[in-house]
């Protein structure tokens, strides 16, 4: 008998026994209500696709901003902004620590004057933008804030979302800066000054991608990620906030592999496992509160170098997964991806396959497909009992922070990804033009490079920049910063007079480095 990617028996043939004792009615629910697990809106797709974005940035905000007006012309509906290692750790493109990786695997933004030009020509009242980042969220919020200003456009009126989930950077990325306790504290600061100042921004993408792509299963992919949204919404009420303040602002981002049917019901537990804790845990009483709205984008870690052209194959099935699995907004891999950045025609073919799943296929014509599919409804229930044992475990722990700093889930996603790395190598998982179906000599294949001659553009952007400012402004601003994080003023209004003034991202993330420090990961004791 197969086993699923959480190690779940699939039956070889689903019918009425497998779901003895069943009760659609207290299990389903219709479309658009609680417990939400056919989906977050009763319409779905019926009424309009899913948010079709493109995940991009590199090099420069001038190559990054041309790229963004590329998508837009080929009719993506959202952007979604990727940025360079140095901008992600906090630091500017000048430091010592950034050499050789300054725009390799994003856009390098130091200052304001970087944001303005990433988004030159792109009205922000008229677009959706992701971020994602985490660490240094809150100034790249501040910073878009300051261009939408600029460009005249309410804050009222700014529409996006900051990845800001620091929690699974301690589990399994590693872009982290302060320690937990200061970073929750950020966090929770963010959701303040957005509930104000930025309301309709959505001030959190809780993530399971990275764990996703670091080996966890689908199981551990979805309860790791809600156990870090518990510990997001503690802290949050811990703060002084009521839950149904900031938790209708709380979005979710995972993975789409291209095992469907385990994919499918994946998405469907999670929404029946969120919207219990929601209202059972934590007494929220506003449905919007209950749902939970994800971003999904397909599975980097499942594409290959060999036979690129394979993955065009992959990323649609992926893409499908999500699409039958109820997302709100769907990126989907180019090709190239597991070789370089992306070119512009791979780029262009990815956000194809999402147009052709909306608008050639018949899949949005009807609200949850496969709801009281016996085996997609066995495959839930089976799914929502084992998340629910995972995060049982994270709470006997004492929450995902103590969980972290025991080391319980890296050590769980490093024992998967284990496991797969040695399936692969024998042969018992199969992918393709890797272990089978291979090529005696691929094919050859032109890719996208990042000219090393941008950091010393940036460099020089930066000395030009630090000459021409007011620097005792800059100075009493990163002061002001760190009176407020020694206090507990909320830290992003001072922060967002430091970067009017100019101050540079490191600048910002070394006052707060001054008085929180920087986290130290136990196994490098």
């Amino acid at each position: 008998m197969r086993s699923s990617e959480s190690g779940l028996p699939i039956q070889p043939v689903y019918g009425p026994e497998a779901l003895e004792g069943w009760d659609p009615r207290a299990k389903l629910g219709q479309p658009g209500e609680y417990p939400f697990t056919r989906g977050v809106y009763a319409t779905m797709y019926t009424g309009r696709p899913w948010t079709m974005r493109q995940y991009a940035g590199f090099g420069t905000a001038v190559e990054s901003n041309r790229r963004y007006h590329q998508l837009i012309e080929a009719g993506t509906m959202g952007l979604s902004v990727a940025f360079d290692l140095p901008t992600q750790m906090g630091y500017d493109s000048d430091d010592p620590i950034a050499h050789g990786e300054v725009g390799k695997v994003g856009v390098a933004i130091d200052s304001i004057e970087d944001m303005r030009v990433l988004f030159d020509g792109i009205p922000l009242d008229q677009v959706s933008t992701s971020m994602t980042i985490n660490a240094p969220a809150a100034l790249l919020l501040l910073l878009y804030q300051l261009v939408g200003e600029e460009q005249g456009v309410p804050s009222t009126k700014l529409t996006g979302t900051i990845q800001n989930d620091v929690l699974k950077e301690y589990i399994a990325r590693g872009t982290y800066i302060y320690p937990p306790k200061q970073s929750l504290r950020l966090i929770s600061d963010i959701f303040k000054y957005c509930k104000t100042e930025i309301p309709k921004w959505n001030t959190i993408s809780i993530s399971g991608y990275h764990m996703a792509e670091a080996g966890a299963t689908p199981a551990q992919e979805i309860a790791f990620t809600l156990a870090n949204g518990i510990e997001y919404v503690r802290a949050a009420i811990e703060s002084g906030l009521d839950v149904d303040e900031f938790a209708p602002r709380l979005s979710f981002f995972f993975v789409a592999r291209t095992t469907l049917l385990e994919e499918v019901a994946k998405f469907r537990a999670a929404r029946r496992i969120w919207a219990r804790i929601m209202k059972e845990r934590f007494g929220a009483k506003n449905p919007k509160s209950q749902m939970l709205r994800f971003h999904t984008q397909t599975a980097g870690v499942q594409l290959t170098a060999q036979q690129p052209e394979v993955n065009l194959i992959r990323v649609a099935v992926q893409a499908l997964a999500a699409v039958l699995g109820g997302t709100q907004s769907l990126h989907t891999n180019s090709y190239d991806e597991a070789i370089a950045l992306p070119t512009e025609k791979a780029a262009r073919l990815a956000l194809r396959t999402q147009q052709v799943l909306a608008f050639e296929t018949d899949v949005t014509a009807t609200v949850d497909p496969f709801a009281g599919s016996y085996a997609i409804e066995s495959m839930t229930d089976e799914l929502e009992a084992a998340i629910w044992e995972l995060i049982d475990k994270v709470e006997d722990l004492g929450g995902a922070v103590a969980a972290i700093e025991k080391g319980f889930q890296k050590t769980e996603i490093e024992k998967s990804a284990y496991q797969i790395a040695q399936q692969i190598d024998s042969g018992e998982r199969v992918v393709v033009g890797v272990n089978k179906y291979t090529l005696d000599e691929e094919e050859p294949y032109e890719p996208l490079r990042v000219d090393p001659a941008i950091e010393a553009q940036q460099v020089e952007r930066l000395a030009r920049l630090r000459k021409e400012r007011d620097n005792d402004a800059v100075q009493r601003a990163l002061d002001a910063l760190r009176r407020a994080a020694q206090g507990t003023d909320n830290v992003l209004y001072p922060m967002k007079e430091a970067l009017a003034a100019k101050a540079t991202v490191g600048e910002v993330c070394n006052a707060l480095r001054d008085v929180w420090g920087v986290y130290t990961p136990p196994d490098s004791f």
